[in-house]
């Protein structure tokens, strides 16, 4: 059999001190402990100190944003490899990209957004979430032919992370966003043997980066 593991990571923490919902904007870089975020799992893949054994990684590609590229840099350096991009790891799209969200501030008390909140199962105010899925699912499997054998590094973004994940476990795309296991910088490994998908795992390399972070908007 051809064991073949693609690990599906999360950015790390974003420089976004106004809190807005950065989405696909262009110019939102890591903060300093997202950089560190990047660092520590470059770190931990690498095997480096007690971080466990080195990972037989091959591939590494992320989103075109930048804030997912920094991510991806140090990863593959790790490995000597270059970081690829593949815009179907992109960030989805929502109607509230670069406003800040919330009641209290003025977003959601504008009538004229109302007509984009009707319908939380598609969802309604952006990309639906099986669009989502399936340019994820592409861009892992290409991500997977390209790593045969080995591993594969996929920097995306929560919400197309977590939907592919949900996807792939046979459950509803819908769902409580203050319920995705999908922390910044974290890892959502896809394992195969030949074309079979044996198990999903999670882990959190940065997790002690975490504590006191601040909860933002974006993914």
């Amino acid at each position: 059999m051809v064991s073949t593991t693609v690990h599906l990571m999360r950015h790390g923490e974003v420089h976004n001190p106004d809190g807005v919902l950065y989405g696909r904007l262009t110019g939102f870089r890591l903060s300093e402990r997202g950089q560190a975020m990047a660092d520590r799992v470059a770190a931990h893949l690498a095997g480096e100190g007690p971080l466990g054994p080195r990972r037989d990684v091959v591939h590494v590609v992320a989103s075109p944003l930048q804030r997912a590229q920094e991510t991806a840099a140090p990863i593959a350096a790790a490995f000597g490899l270059e970081v690829a991009a593949d815009p179907r790891l992109i960030e989805a799209e929502n109607h509230f990209e670069g406003m800040t969200f919330g009641v209290g501030d003025g977003s959601l008390r504008r009538p004229a957004h109302w007509r984009h909140l009707w319908n939380p199962f598609r969802p309604s105010w952006g990309e639906p979430y099986r669009v989502q899925v399936a340019r994820m699912l592409a861009g892992v499997a290409a991500a997977r032919d390209a790593a045969a054998g080995h591993e594969a590094v996929v920097v995306s973004h929560q919400l197309p992370i977590w939907v592919t994940r949900q996807a792939l476990e046979g459950k509803r795309l819908w769902h409580d966003p203050r319920r995705r296991e999908c922390s910044v910088a974290s890892l959502t490994s896809l394992h195969w043997e030949d074309d079979r998908l044996t198990g999903i795992t999670y882990l959190e390399p940065a997790a002690d980066l975490l504590p006191d972070a601040p909860i933002v908007p974006g993914a």
